[in-house]
């Protein structure tokens, strides 16, 4: 299967000096373009030489950097907390577009993550209460019974966010005959320098 990209073009001009506002910019786009879940980005964390990815939603963005959370007993969280340097990649397929960004993450503080938790719906709250995240569970009847016998929904201690500080993006916007345009901003000496890379 083979397609072509024929839905845009990016040009140096079109950029914003600051990323964080590209970045914004897309999503702004992605989201007008009704895209599933345009903050989705696939999460890559590495412990011990050994790479794994998920998705997970980006739950907020701004000058510190892209904000999201988990259970820090799972497996992403326990890599997390012992390799913070990550990778995530964001697709949005109706624009042909794609981010990625790399940098390391640091623990949103307690108050912070208690904030976002009680945003949440209850049943998401729930959910995060009695799921032992990446562990082998007995069957799909173990979590519904605990799911049930909740009654307080206060934030559990190993539920909380982190916040992605990039030092590095590539924005790719994808072309006719696969010369796609892609520009790399890398953090030099605390300024953006922001360079076009060959697809």
């Amino acid at each position: 299967m083979r397609l072509e990209y024929q839905r845009g073009a990016l040009e140096r001009g079109d950029l914003d000096p600051d990323p964080i506002r590209q970045l914004s910019l897309w999503l702004d786009q992605a989201v007008a373009a009704h895209e599933v879940e345009p903050t989705a980005m696939c999460l890559a964390t590495e412990m011990q030489g050994r790479p794994s990815a998920r998705m997970v939603l980006m739950r907020g963005i701004g000058p510190e950097g892209l904000v999201f959370y988990t259970n820090e007993k799972s497996r992403k969280g326990r890599e997390l907390l012992a390799n913070p340097q990550v990778a995530a990649c964001f697709w949005w397929s109706q624009l042909e577009r794609q981010v990625r960004v790399e940098g390391a993450v640091k623990r949103l503080s307690a108050e912070q993550s208690d904030q976002y938790f009680a945003s949440r719906p209850r049943d998401s709250q729930i959910s995060a209460i009695v799921s032992p995240q990446s562990h082998v569970i007995p069957s799909r009847e173990v979590l519904e019974s605990a799911a049930q016998a909740v009654q307080e929904t206060n934030r559990p201690a190993h539920w909380g966010g982190f916040v992605l500080q990039p030092d590095q993006f590539e924005f790719w916007q994808g072309r006719e005959a696969r010369l796609h345009d892609r520009f790399r901003y890398q953090l030099r000496d605390g300024k953006w320098v922001i360079e076009r890379l060959a697809p």
